[in-house]
């Protein structure tokens, strides 16, 4: 799969870690949420809200780790399929 494609999918349910900012660095989970600016990861009794902006996320799918900016994919997750190139 492409990084493209990935960009174009449901977040939410992939596993992720933030891989930038310092204040967010190392946390790890499963996506439970996402707004236009926002990703909520973690189990519902801890889950942090992470902003898009500024971040540096890598995704897991089918075993394979895709590295995307938050600036990236900032978009509602149901406009994204249209946006993201």
């Amino acid at each position: 799969m492409k990084r493209s494609d990935l960009m174009r999918m449901e977040f939410i349910g992939l596993e992720a870690e933030v891989l930038s900012a310092e204040c967010y660095a190392g946390i790890k989970g499963i996506v439970t949420d996402e707004t236009m600016n926002t990703f909520v990861i973690g189990p519902a009794d801890s889950a942090k809200i992470i902003p898009k902006r500024g971040n540096e996320f890598a995704f897991t799918y089918d075993g394979e780790r895709y590295v995307i900016k938050g600036s990236e994919v900032l978009h509602r997750p149901e406009d994204r399929i249209k946006k993201v190139r």
